[in-house]
């Protein structure tokens, strides 16, 4: 059901059995997918492509240009997967040229209210982020992320798969996949066993998991000496790959 006090512009595609309420304002260059429920007084605007069966609550603003005071206006662009969750009053902004001029969400997430995903962004899916946490430009959040609430991220930090930011942090430095972070400014706090546990991962893994993050962590050398030592174990599988490979590609270092 579309509100007879819902603002569509013309070339606005809408899908099969999306609801939209009173007073969104949907623009020309938007792509809403099916089965999605729009609440009112919500703004999309764009180039922006919304997937399948996304929940947008109330006043939240969805594709607006970026804060960049560089960015002049270029259509840059928003895609969103399917099975998103935004809560009230997020704020989720397009790309800009200095970058690939996208931003870019999966699928399954959960944007509490008031959150803020910055100009190009890339966040996977899975990923929770509780209320009044930002993330700046240029951030990327892997899969099966939680970032507690009124936490920030500092923009071009990497958070990797499967970690987890504790309420009130201040990341500015990259996270590897699987850890715990807390504090101003973010420090290590071991491994997000738990949240691992509970998709699934075996305790042989989780195990070799944890030899590598004593190798990172607990033993005093260079990030370059606890990788090789990592790789001299002879332990091998996807999942601890996912680790070192956060931890080799870290432009701005890790938390340490």
């Amino acid at each position: 059901m579309i509100h007879p006090q819902a603002i569509i512009e013309p070339g606005a595609v809408i899908g099969n059995n999306v609801t939209i309420g009173p007073w969104t304002h949907i623009a020309s260059n938007v792509v809403i997918g099916d089965d999605c429920n729009i609440s009112s007084h919500v703004v999309i605007n764009g180039p922006t492509k919304i997937g399948k069966a996304n929940r947008i609550f109330q006043f939240a603003s969805i594709g607006e240009d970026c804060q960049d005071l560089k960015y002049a206006g270029e259509p840059t662009e928003l895609i969103i997967g399917d099975n998103n969750i935004f809560r009230e009053c997020c704020t989720i902004h397009r790309g800009t040229l200095q970058d690939n001029s996208l931003t870019q969400i999966g699928n399954n997430n959960l944007f509490m209210a008031y959150t803020h995903v910055a100009h190009d962004c890339m966040v996977g899916s899975h990923c929770i982020m509780a209320n009044n946490a930002s993330i700046a430009g240029h951030v990327h959040v892997g899969d099966h992320v939680i970032i507690g609430g009124m936490s920030g991220v500092h923009q071009f930090c990497h958070i990797g798969a499967h970690s987890f930011i504790a309420a009130n942090a201040l990341v500015l430095k990259d996270i590897p996949a699987y850890v715990m972070a807390s504090g101003h400014p973010a420090k290590p706090f071991g491994l997000n066993s738990e949240g691992l546990k509970r998709r699934g991962f075996t305790s042989n893994i989780i195990l070799s998991i944890k030899r590598a993050y004593k190798e990172i962590y607990r033993k005093k050398q260079s990030v370059e000496e606890a990788l090789s030592a990592i790789s001299e174990q002879g332990s091998s599988s996807p999942e601890l790959e996912l680790f070192t490979e956060s931890i080799k590609q870290s432009t701005r270092g890790i938390i340490r």
